[in-house]
């Protein structure tokens, strides 16, 4: 297995005269859907795939969930899922409510598992 990546140029403008360096940008090779992912596991567990499928979809569920309730959801294996709020700034703290909020993301840190697993991986550079 392998990471593909290619050269991506960019210019630098803060500097004079302006110069252009090449960074390493990585390359997709598809995706891998819910419904590969049931097979997979299915393959290395005794579960079929139809129960993997419901798991999945009961952990993302249930993460969600959590997530909405202001709680910080941490899978050993996998990492820790919190979101935080995007808004506009306010003068003063009585101006700040949830008009200045204009929304939310999910922010992803992976574990020291994920982080180590991910420590060996091979990358081919496409020409």
């Amino acid at each position: 297995m392998s990471v593909s990546f290619k050269l991506v140029p960019k210019q630098n403008n803060l500097v004079s005269p302006p110069e252009i360096k090449y960074y390493p940008c990585a390359v997709s090779k598809g995706e891998a859907d819910l419904d590969s992912l049931a097979d997979v596991v299915s393959s290395r567990s005794s579960m079929s795939k139809a129960d993997c499928y419901g798991v999945m979809i009961g952990l993302t569920e249930a993460i969600g969930e959590a997530l909405a309730d202001g709680k910080i959801v941490r899978i050993d294996a996998l990492g820790t899922f919190k979101i935080t709020i995007q808004g506009t700034a306010s003068e003063t703290q009585t101006e700040l409510g949830k008009a200045t909020i204009k929304g939310t993301k999910i922010v992803y840190s992976p574990s020291k598992k994920m982080k180590k697993r991910l420590e060996n991986i091979n990358f081919k550079r496409l020409r």
